[in-house]
């Protein structure tokens, strides 16, 4: 038996139903499209560009099933403002969804915090994914292999065998991680698998206006966001968590959270 139908025969146990191992369908990427040792998708974030317009974030509620009204989303902008005294301010309401019309830093429950001109000493967007990581965390300790790693490099996750535990959710260091509401299982990004695999690009990276978003292959050495990123001085989020982020940003701050 393996692993896989080990882990998943337990389950099923413990949980006292019947339902049989068969009954669900499980397609595994290795399968359905020829593992290719000469592919690993990477995806580069120009900041510069960014102006949290918001559209990335429709773009992949549309792409991806998910309700454009719920604050859940698999892709987010912050925005970021530092000011004379040292302070980083950080907000991104409703994931950027409707963009960032207004001035004010939107505080949540405290209120908004109105920053004059004269204080700010720095403001940009990061926009922000999952990282496909080449350790990932959310693999680790998923307890059924609902979540795993493609060949690719694309960190998946299989709803048929997610059981809600939220081992995942907890386990990410990024945050990605969120419960569908819609289809109740473990989510977040994948690159936009399915447009991928056909030559396309993701949904998040057509719908920007200004080219801030950008999806390659790394073991591509002609492939321009390879180039890009063998060749400018680039950055990764939270890289001290030795996960080995694959989304790589043009203009990091360090102060970014």
């Amino acid at each position: 038996m393996k692993r896989r139908d080990f882990l998943r025969s337990t389950v099923i146990a413990v949980a006292g139903t019947s339902l049989p191992l068969t009954s669900m369908t499980w397609i595994d990427p290795r399968e359905a499209f020829a593992a290719n040792p000469d592919l690993r998708w990477i995806f580069l974030v120009d900041t510069h560009k960014c102006v949290g317009c918001g559209f990335c974030v429709k773009a992949c509620k549309y792409e991806n099933d998910i309700p454009q009204e719920t604050n859940a989303t698999r892709t987010w902008v912050e925005r970021y403002v530092i000011t004379r005294d040292g302070e980083v301010h950080a907000d991104s309401p409703r994931g950027a969804h409707e963009g960032f019309t207004q001035r004010a830093i939107d505080r949540g429950t405290v209120g908004p915090l109105e920053i004059a001109d004269e204080d700010i000493v720095q403001a940009f967007f990061v926009p922000k994914l999952c990282n496909q990581c080449d350790h990932p965390s959310c693999v680790q300790v998923c307890p059924v292999g609902a979540t795993y790693k493609a060949p690719d490099g694309v960190v998946l996750v299989d709803r048929s065998w997610c059981i809600g535990c939220g081992y995942c959710v907890m386990g990410c260091p990024y945050g990605v991680r969120f419960f569908h509401p819609v289809h109740h299982v473990a989510e977040k990004c994948n690159f936009c698998y399915h447009r991928i695999h056909k030559g396309e690009s993701t949904a998040c990276a057509v719908a920007c206006p200004f080219g801030a978003r950008k999806i390659g292959n790394m073991k591509d050495p002609d492939d321009p966001v390879t180039k890009t990123v063998m060749s400018q001085r680039v950055g990764v989020l939270k890289d001290g968590f030795g996960t080995d982020p694959q989304v790589y940003y043009i203009g990091l701050n360090m102060e970014v959270r």
